[in-house]
């Protein structure tokens, strides 16, 4: 039986927060769903090589998938962190701190979010493989 205490509900449920925006913003990088840029466009539009849309998509994807999973974790959160450093220098920091100023609000609770999963880990409330390779 596993031990789940209130720690372990609280690391999931942010955790399922960062899975869902980063599962969705990553797919519409790579995949051009959910209305997203795709990645020639996400590049075009950042002013990105193609080479570095693919790299934020894909550490946006992956890492949305660790946060579901609790797999890897910690390089997924790791993965969160630097794209959202990236955002907040690259993108949101010259309009100050209010959202809809374009600011960097929602960009650093995201990282920040993804800096206590770091810290923390994933808890109690994984897909976790025994030995033997299963679930």
């Amino acid at each position: 039986m596993i031990n789940v205490g209130k720690a372990d509900v609280s690391i999931f449920i942010i955790r399922l927060a960062l899975s869902l925006t980063f599962i969705y913003h990553g797919s519409g990088i790579l995949f051009n769903t959910f209305t997203g840029p795709g990645l020639v466009g996400f590049a075009n539009n950042m002013h990105f090589p193609l080479i570095v849309a693919f790299l934020v998509g894909l550490a946006e994807f992956c890492g949305g998938i660790s946060m579901l999973t609790g797999i890897f974790v910690r390089l997924g959160a790791l993965a969160i962190m630097i794209v959202m450093f990236g955002a907040i220098i690259i993108v949101h920091l010259p309009h100050g701190f209010d959202l809809q100023k374009g600011g960097m609000e929602y960009a650093l609770t995201e990282f920040l979010l993804a800096l206590s999963v770091f810290i923390y880990k994933a808890g109690n409330i994984t897909l976790k493989f025994k030995k033997g390779g299963k679930l």
